[in-house]
């Protein structure tokens, strides 16, 4: 029998959306008690911006499996994509109890507790999702902020440079290591990390005006 779900992960990864909800289709058809069906058709209906029809496949699978941890993180995307961000919390909480473990599902539940402005609860997450995946920039970035956020200037700027090392473009990394050596009144570096910011990205307003203004303080 040919295994549709895997096929239609292969066609998911390789962007092909439509090929990915065929294969996936057949797996419900042929497999209709098994929720990883409807947790894959779910995935690519909540990538392509239909959020409600995502919603009903992942309870879908919570109604075959309430245990089914994937369904819980699909769930929580959606919410995190609409603002709604401690429902997004809570279902994120939820696949980790039972045993999303992923570099993903620790990443997006610290996500959620910094935009609800708990910083200092985020913090072990977003810790937890860059030790399994020291190569997710965007990752490292975050728990810089994070760590920025709760004055750990030092930490902060360690996990900027390593996001930088994987990520030369990364304007708002370049950004805040700027606005880290203002703070420590290293002006002249504040201003080069600030142009280095404008090189990667011409419109970044406040990489602008942060430059402009440790220039202002260097002049004569």
């Amino acid at each position: 029998m040919a295994n549709w779900n895997e096929q239609g992960l292969l066609h998911m990864r390789a962007g092909e959306h439509e090929e990915a909800l065929r294969c996936f289709s057949k797996a419900v058809q042929e497999q209709p008690e098994d929720p990883a069906g409807y947790i894959n058709i779910g995935t690519v209906l909540a990538a392509a911006g239909e959020e409600e029809k995502a919603l009903d496949c992942f309870r879908q699978a919570l109604a075959l499996d309430e245990r089914a941890a994937a369904a819980y993180y699909g769930i929580g995307t959606v919410h995190y994509k609409r603002e709604q961000f401690a429902q997004a919390k809570d279902m994120f909480e939820r696949a980790l109890q039972l045993g999303l473990n992923d570099a993903d599902t620790h990443f997006m539940l610290g996500m959620s507790l910094l935009r609800l402005e708990m910083p200092r609860l985020a913090l072990p997450y977003l810790q937890r999702a860059a030790e399994l995946n020291e190569t997710d920039a965007e990752a490292l970035f975050q728990l810089g902020l994070c760590l920025a956020h709760l004055e750990y200037v030092e930490e902060a700027k360690r996990y900027f440079e390593k996001t930088i090392a994987l990520q030369p473009g990364h304007a708002d990394a370049y950004y805040n290591l700027g606005v880290i050596y203002a703070y420590q009144d290293d002006w002249e570096a504040a201003r080069d990390w600030f142009a280095a910011a404008l090189d990667a990205k011409p419109d970044h307003l406040l990489a602008g005006y942060g430059k402009k203004l440790m220039e202002k303080r260097l002049a004569p």
